[in-house]
């Protein structure tokens, strides 16, 4: 059984001042297995960060199912709503913002362990909190603007961590740090994923991070996911137009080589208005009268691998463009 099910999740939102919704999520699916880091990838505005907020029940679907090994997590209230949010812990992308002001690092900590945990070894608690994350004991009693940036994600991920959870939500945890900082980060997550047993859903688009870290992605576009596979097959094979432009607009690791062409056309659709057919048909270089229909579902096409696209086995592999020479 996996941890946790995501089943036809549809949110919206109301526009102020109008009737129309902005539809922020549109039917989606997706699961996360015990001990593995999925990640969700796209652009800014595609969904991602209402999914995360969904997870933890900061919001709430309009309609769906979100199941935390097997029990309904959307019907869960008091009490039971107050354990299940111990084992889903979230991390935002902003440090800065996320922490409070006029509070101590070690009161921070102190917080969720006296809420879930034994207060009497609170101290010695938070010190080990410190020691898993690669914090110095000297910032045991700064306070988040003595901190920088990488400081103080580090404490939003020891204060993640403090109520042990089984399922840490990462909202672009490195989007805000400088390159050092992130790749410190990066290389925390993957030595705590490992040593802890913890699932990550990691939520970014940073492709050469999500790379390094993550087992399997989902791909996000304008409220829907595209599609799902293994990381290191839907980097060297992706099997929707929306995936492949995506790796198309990273530089490829080999000095000297050119960008690969791939390209998509035109505006992002308005999310108030969304086509009637594929989301992405009026971008898409290889989109056909069949696509302004109605929008494909996420069709099997392998093992651990979907795709929303009709001619999802036409999409061209990543070009292998020579070196300058």
């Amino acid at each position: 059984m996996p941890l946790i099910t995501v089943e036809h999740l549809v949110k919206t939102f109301p526009v102020p001042h109008s009737r129309d919704t902005v539809k922020a999520i549109s039917d989606i699916t997706f699961s996360i297995e015990q001990g593995e880091t999925l990640a969700l990838i796209g652009e800014s505005g595609s969904g991602k960060t209402t999914v995360a907020r969904c997870l933890v029940r900061l919001i709430t679907p309009d309609s769906g199912r979100i199941a935390y090994r097997g029990s309904d997590l959307l019907a869960l209230r008091g009490a039971e709503l107050t354990t299940l949010r111990r084992r889903i812990q979230i991390v935002f992308q902003d440090p800065g913002t996320s922490l409070h002001p006029r509070m101590t690092v070690r009161a921070t900590l102190r917080e969720p362990i006296l809420l879930w945990g034994n207060g009497r070894r609170a101290d010695a608690r938070v010190r080990e909190l410190l020691e898993m994350v690669h914090l110095n004991r000297s910032v045991i009693d700064k306070y988040p603007h003595q901190l920088s940036a990488g400081q103080q994600q580090q404490v939003s991920l020891a204060r993640a961590l403090a109520a042990e959870p089984e399922l840490v939500i990462l909202d672009e945890p490195t989007s805000a740090l400088d390159p050092n900082s992130r790749l410190e980060i990066i290389n925390l997550l993957v030595n705590l994923q490992r040593s802890l047993g913890i699932a990550l859903l990691f939520i970014s688009h940073d492709l050469t991070v999500v790379r390094s870290l993550a087992a399997r992605v989902a791909v996000m576009y304008l409220s829907k996911i595209v599609e799902t596979a293994r990381t290191e097959a839907i980097f060297e094979r992706p099997l929707h137009p929306y995936s492949r432009a995506l790796i198309a607009s990273v530089f490829p690791p080999e000095p000297g080589r050119r960008r690969d062409t791939f390209r998509l056309r035109g505006e992002i659709p308005s999310a108030i208005d969304l086509p009637t057919g594929c989301f992405l048909y009026s971008r898409c270089p290889m989109g056909v009268s069949r696509c302004t229909v109605a929008h494909p579902p996420l069709f099997d096409i392998g093992p651990g691998r979907a795709s929303a696209c009709y001619r999802a086995e036409e999409v061209p592999p990543p070009e292998q463009l020579p070196l300058h020479v």
